[in-house]
């Protein structure tokens, strides 16, 4: 009764309502247009291609990510994966470029300024990709027949351009959820992308395992669930200290410093360590087929083996990569230098720790402590989909939902959006929907 009370109050508030309801609508356009196919190519005959994503692999994985878009040959088949890529590349960049660090000094101007260079940075991408979508389809099992004016230079134009169009297009529909909406939009675009996909992946399990294996699967998920919404929540808090200051006026009076604390989280880098992690490992496959390792005792190893994302040496070197980019990652994004230095200029220090640059040193310190089970602990979840295949014989498309990144950005993408949703009724007085905002409001009173 007071979840569905909490509903109604969300309700109630006009501009959460407007937002949410702005979302969904946008929602609804990009689900739409992931069913329309390209022109030139006969929707009837795709269901041969489509079923070879059902199964999962590194096939299913791509075709997670947009939707089913991917399989269905749609406008949308890019998906919105190129501007992830454009944002981690201009990401990249801002450590070794000093115009992209100037920017990133100057603001909320600079910072529009970063994000138009991603947006073209996106449009080359896809100009890339496109093309080599196009060309792959036939080998990836569209039949000849499917292309009803053949495949000439005209289609490929068209497509290519349409195709970039689309990415674009979901794009501005990302942008406009994050300003008009609510949550991240480009992230919610992703999530619903990857649970578009959930109904059919349950439905072939549920099918081909017993009832008593579904429902043991299901209590495994939910446990992962959690223990990946810890991952994402958990935190490491550094007591701070402000010096005592002294007010004047009539009388003159103490004012004692303020305790508080930096959070330091324990996965402080999300998934990006998983996607720098999925896009190096596609690398031993491709260099096995090269034309001078194809026939090579080497090259046919490299292909067997990382060909196949549920293998035992492709989970070994997926886990040990996803550790060593959660170092790589948490140390270009966790600015300890800076963060000491802000903390001396507005009069604050660690008990026991000088300000400056022994403050960053033990900062750093600390980063690299808890960083470590975070990485490993990372590491299994992205890992976990093979463990399930291997030792409960879970379909390999029903698999992808038990960690890696799929899992884990919808565990990120809802526990985002839940908390803006929270301070929207904790604002207007109302009772959150997590318990923690619900709390502080309480001990606030």
């Amino acid at each position: 009764m007071k979840f569905i009370e909490t509903l109604k109050n969300v309700w109630k508030i006009e501009e959460l309502r407007n937002r949410i309801m702005v979302t969904l609508g946008l929602l609804l356009v990009y689900r739409f247009g992931a069913q329309v196919v390209l022109p030139g190519i006969d929707a009837s005959r795709l269901a041969e291609f489509s079923g070879k994503f059902d199964a999962g692999g590194i096939g299913g994985l791509l075709n997670a990510f947009t939707g089913g878009a991917f399989a269905n040959a749609s406008v949308f088949a890019l998906g919105i994966m190129p501007y992830i890529s454009a944002s981690i590349v201009v990401q990249l960049m801002q450590i070794a470029v000093p115009y992209l660090q100037k920017l990133q000094k100057e603001g909320e101007s600079g910072r529009k300024k970063i994000n138009q260079i991603t947006r073209w940075l996106t449009i080359g991408i896809c100009l890339i990709q496109a093309p080599s979508y196009l060309f792959g389809l036939e080998a990836l099992g569209v039949p000849s027949a499917a292309f009803i004016l053949g495949k000439t230079p005209m289609f490929f134009v068209s497509s290519t351009i349409i195709l970039v169009t689309g990415c674009v297009f979901a794009m501005w529909l990302g942008e406009k959820i994050t300003d008009k909406g609510i949550g991240n939009g480009i992230s919610i675009l992703i999530m619903v992308g990857i649970i578009a996909t959930l109904p059919l992946s349950f439905a072939q399990e549920l099918a081909s395992s017993s009832l008593m294996l579904v429902l043991i699967e299901l209590v495994i998920w939910f446990v992962i669930i959690l223990l990946s919404v810890l991952l994402v929540m958990a935190v490491r808090k550094i007591p701070v200290q402000y010096a005592r200051r002294t007010a004047s006026g009539e009388y003159e009076k103490n004012i004692f410093g303020a305790r508080q604390f930096i959070p330091l989280k324990l996965n402080a880098s999300g998934v990006m360590p998983i996607i720098f992690a999925q896009a190096i490992m596609f690398v031993p496959s491709f260099l096995g087929g090269v034309s001078f390792m194809k026939e090579s005792s080497v090259g046919q190893w490299m292909q067997t083996s990382f060909s196949d994302m549920f293998g035992l040496w492709y989970n070994i070197t997926f886990a040990l990569l996803t550790i060593v980019f959660t170092y790589f990652y948490t140390a270009i994004t966790v600015p300890t230098n800076k963060m000491a230095d802000d903390l001396k200029r507005s009069g604050g220090f660690i008990p026991g720790i000088k300000p400056g640059g022994e403050t960053a040193e033990f900062l750093d310190k600390i980063m690299s402590q808890i960083t470590l089970p975070g990485s490993v602990f990372l590491a299994l979840i992205a890992i976990f989909p093979a463990i399930v295949v291997k030792f409960l014989g879970v379909q390999q498309g029903w698999a992808l939902f038990f960690g890696g990144t799929s899992l884990l950005i919808m565990v990120g993408v809802a526990i985002d959006t839940l908390q803006q949703i929270n301070s929207y009724l904790l604002n207007r007085h109302y009772d959150g929907l997590m318990k923690a905002g619900n709390s502080n409001r309480k001990s606030n009173k």
